[in-house]
């Protein structure tokens, strides 16, 4: 009944202010589940948690309709093994029902293995549970369609994050117009384990609207419930830069490159011509390394924030060192002893491409001592000199023939330019005591 109210007094542009401040106070306390009534148009509710849940909306396009080759996307670029941890909801938010009951036995026929298997669910919430549509604020001096347009959306998203809240670990809103990366899920994981103990809202796999942006499955209630109640103020993409500041995430969490790809050339609203396109992306299986856990430390005097931990993270950023001298360093202190299959460490950016590594070599370690804070190996085996900035080195285990504790990168001669090191990339082979 709270929530009808709510979404009556949105409606009617009686919000009380008091009200907005209150609500905020109170995000942590929306939990509850809004209360709609869905109809399945293909599979039934799913039988296990999954790990991973896919969320689409879809509504009739005038031109093109992408959302077949969507849905095919999700499925061929997942292995047997992957396809078992995910779940697909497909919501048909369109009015007009004879678009629906098409799209659904275009589905059906297309994905009845999928759906049978219990890994693609098609929805449909009825017309009676939506606010008033028509009327609302004219803000960003959109016009009127416009902005019926993306309040429709921003209540479409909310119905579909509420009936997606239990359905696994974890949810990731894609449009219905996005290609996929081979092994997206693989991915995702290991990204989702290198920020184990890190707190984070969202994790962004796209730089495009609302597409691949990732979120922990307990916060779909309150994120379905900040939707609806300011469903008439902005495009769901602003919304959801809110959302996560006010639960403290103040930074943007990206990763590159981006598993998924916008491809519709026409938009849902008119039809109008969408060509933004993520250079980020990669579509075949790129090799996302394992970072395994570890303390990070330089003797190198640093630039402002661009310190150490930057390197070592999937994150775009970098760590930036002012002109180092010979001897120099870039420490890595792995948290447990591990065996490396490769090791690949870019210097330099684009737009500063002479603040590379010019004379450096990367060597391991092992014998650890010191205390928790001073912890160092005692023994380094040198891997090889920097190239052009870079170091890449695969079949390490073979080469390496003690458990790897440490990892460091050494400058050999020292340079007037100043050092970025943008990405420490490292991909383990197995664990030693396995």
């Amino acid at each position: 009944e709270g929530d009808k109210q709510l979404i009556r007094e949105t409606a009617t542009h009686q919000l009380n202010p008091e009200r907005y401040v209150h609500s905020f106070k109170d995000l942590s306390n929306f939990s509850g589940s809004i209360n709609i009534s869905y109809r399945y148009l293909a599979g039934t509710p799913l039988p296990r948690k999954r790990f991973l849940t896919i969320g689409l909306s879809s509504v009739k396009r005038k031109k093109g309709n992408y959302l077949l080759e969507t849905i095919k996307s999700i499925f061929e670029q997942s292995s047997y093994e992957e396809l078992k941890e995910i779940a697909v909801v497909v919501q048909l938010a369109d009015f007009d029902s004879a678009w629906c009951e098409g799209m659904v036995q275009d589905i059906s026929q297309k994905f009845a293995h999928h759906i049978i298997a219990g890994r693609l669910i098609v929805i449909h919430v009825p017309e009676d549970y939506y606010p008033v549509l028509d009327g609302l604020k004219r803000n960003y001096n959109d016009p009127e369609d416009r902005v019926k347009f993306r309040s429709k959306q921003n209540v479409d998203y909310a119905f579909l994050l509420n009936f997606c809240a239990n359905l696994s670990d974890y949810y990731v809103m894609l449009e219905d117009d996005v290609r996929c990366s081979k092994n997206f899920l693989t991915a995702v994981k290991k990204v989702i384990t290198s920020r184990e103990g890190s707190y984070w809202v969202t994790l962004e796999f796209s730089k495009l609207g609302y597409i691949g942006k990732l979120y922990h499955s307990h916060d779909l209630p309150r994120l379905a419930h900040f939707l609806l109640m300011f469903y008439q103020e902005m495009p769901c993409d602003w919304l959801l830069i809110h959302f996560r500041g006010l639960l403290a995430q103040k930074e943007v969490i990206r990763f590159k490159p981006s598993l998924f790809q916008h491809m519709g050339y026409y938009s849902s609203y008119k039809g109008a011509e969408n060509k933004l396109k993520d250079d980020d992306f990669e579509e075949e299986s790129f090799d996302i390394p394992d970072n395994p856990p570890a303390n990070l430390h330089t003797n190198m005097n640093v630039f402002e924030n661009y310190e150490a931990s930057k390197a070592y993270s999937s994150i775009d950023e970098y760590f930036w060192g002012k002109a180092p001298s010979t001897g120099d360093f870039y420490g890595i202190v792995f948290e447990k002893p591990i065996k490396i299959s490769k090791i690949k460490v870019v210097t330099g950016t684009e737009d500063r491409q002479n603040d590379i590594l010019h004379h450096g070599a990367l060597e391991v370690g092992e014998k650890i001592v010191g205390s928790k804070k001073g912890r160092q190996c005692t023994t380094y085996l040198r891997l090889g000199e920097f190239k052009n900035g870079n170091f890449e080195i695969t079949d390490v285990e073979h080469k390496v023939l003690f458990d790897i504790n440490c990892m460091r990168i050494l400058v050999t001669k020292s340079q007037k330019e100043w050092l970025i090191i943008r990405s420490i990339s490292v991909w383990t082979s197995q664990t030693p005591n396995q």
